[in-house]
């Protein structure tokens, strides 16, 4: 979604308070929803400030905000336009991490530092629409691509983002196909609300596979002649790196690593420098069909649709 052109005055005011002028923003555009109190206690200020900056937005952006008196908040109009221009990746960091910062400050490097860049970004429209319907509890109709069976429509229950470290996926009950299961953001094309509120059978504290974390044991490939270097690249203790993670990630994270998850170790440790020495503990988790060396043996569906 294209943002406004920034307006003079909003140049003039202090960073403190673009920040927190673009965390109502930021806050009312993906949550669906905005208090006094929600800049109160992110900032620390008093309600005389937090109602001076909600008037202010208001007058920066007049048709973004509509206050809704039965709660007793304010909400994202079907016809909101940012003030603030927002990366994709910014907009997802703040989701994962909670920082509620809205604004992408471009700040000069001390040390010359770079990353490859991710490939995908999700559309922020389409991504807005999805978050307002998790934390509002509410069904959703989108239009999606999947790889195995082409375009579809689907209603979903959305219950939480996850970061498989490639791309950004959608953990959500398929109200069709009756199950839990991954989407990828990126082939979500239209998300529409339903304003219906998601059943208790389908929300998140339902999702076994969700609730079920898994302890990973890994250490050097056995195969590796200088696994001492491969406990340095981890900062592994004793030759051991312990992790927990939810099953539905799992399989996605063993298989960014290249972690041989064969119980004899088989597979090349050129390629695969880390082994799963406990994979028993692979025994009923869902992702594990995206496992390198478990997979063909065990079978079972991906949930990466």
């Amino acid at each position: 979604m294209a943002s406004q052109k920034l307006v003079p005055e909003l140049e003039r005011i202090t960073q403190t308070q673009r920040e927190r002028l673009a965390y109502i923003e930021v806050k009312a555009f993906y949550c669906g929803d905005l208090t006094r109190a929600d800049i109160e206690c992110r900032f620390g200020v008093k309600p005389a400030a937090s109602a001076r900056d909600l008037v202010a937005y208001r007058r920066f952006a007049p048709n973004n905000l509509v206050y809704d008196a039965g709660p007793r908040c304010y909400r994202a109009t079907d016809t909101f336009r940012p003030l603030f221009e927002q990366s994709a990746d910014r907009i997802l960091t703040w989701l994962r991490s909670g920082m509620g910062d809205g604004l992408d400050i471009k700040v000069r490097r001390s040390v010359p530092c770079e990353s490859a860049s991710d490939l995908v970004f999700p559309d922020l429209e389409i991504l807005a629409a999805i978050t307002r319907a998790i934390t509002s509890k509410q069904l959703i109709q989108v239009s999606y691509l999947s790889l195995t069976s082409g375009p579809s429509t689907k209603t979903l229950a959305p219950l939480a983002l996850a970061n498989t470290g490639l791309r950004w996926h959608l953990r959500a009950h398929d109200c069709e196909k009756k199950r839990f299961a991954d989407f990828v953001l990126t082939r979500i094309v239209k998300a529409k609300p339903l304003n219906e509120d998601i059943p208790y059978d389908q929300q998140i504290e339902a999702d076994v596979q969700w609730a079920r974390v898994v302890h990973l044991e890994l250490v050097p490939h056995p195969g590796v002649v200088h696994g001492a270097a491969i406990e340095a690249d981890y900062g592994m203790t004793g030759g051991l790196l312990q992790l927990e993670m939810r099953a539905p990630l799992v399989g996605y994270a063993l298989r960014r690593w290249a972690v041989d998850c064969s119980p004899d170790h088989r597979l090349d440790p050129k390629a695969h420098h880390l082994w799963l020495r406990n994979s028993q503990t692979l025994y009923g988790v869902e992702s594990a069909s995206l496992v390198p060396g478990y997979a063909s043996e065990k079978g079972g569906v991906s949930g990466n649709l």
